[in-house]
């Protein structure tokens, strides 16, 4: 696992170290002693997988509101998917930064996104499946979301969103405090 530092502070794009045989390919995914090199703090609480049946499904801007360090890795297993990561974090020095990052079943890479920081991701192909690894249990109390089309963010998506859930659409504009 290779971590490439990104425009927002402790993000990282983990490209892979692939092994290749007549059997096909294999790489490590996960490793708990490459992540602690780096000095980061992930320990895994939860674990999901996002099924997208469509090109042009959309889900997010997420986050946690209330949580010490809601980090994640996410990985597009099938398919491909262009994730945006805001950092919400108000002491970081990346505050309000946008990143945006193309994965897919081909790139193999993953995303390593800190806590307190919302994340979105658009569909690319139909049947795009995605797994996060989570450092905290998800709480619907804490639960909080920016609208995809929020004009303080004016993010470019690549294609036009076609599948939006109805609390994603519902999110109201984003105000600095």
């Amino acid at each position: 696992m290779i971590f490439n530092k990104t425009k927002i502070a402790d993000m990282y794009l983990i490209e892979p170290e692939i092994f290749k045989d007549n059997r096909g390919f294999f790489r490590r995914n996960f490793c708990e002693k490459k992540i602690k090199e780096k000095n980061i703090s992930f320990k895994i609480k939860q674990c999901n997988v996002s099924e997208n049946f469509k090109k042009g499904t959309l889900r997010g801007f997420h986050f946690q509101k209330k949580s010490k360090n809601d980090s994640k890795i996410i990985t597009c297993i099938s398919g491909k998917m262009h994730n945006v990561t805001i950092d919400l974090r108000k002491n970081s020095k990346t505050y309000l930064v946008s990143q945006q990052i193309e994965l897919s079943s081909k790139n193999r890479r993953s995303v390593l996104v800190p806590g307190k920081c919302a994340n979105a991701f658009i569909t690319l192909k139909d049947n795009t499946i995605i797994q996060y690894y989570m450092s905290e249990f998800f709480n619907k109390n804490n639960d909080g979301g920016i609208r995809y089309n929020d004009k303080f963010f004016n993010i470019k998506w690549p294609i036009k969103p076609k599948v939006i859930s109805a609390k994603d659409k519902e999110y109201k504009d984003f105000k600095l405090k």
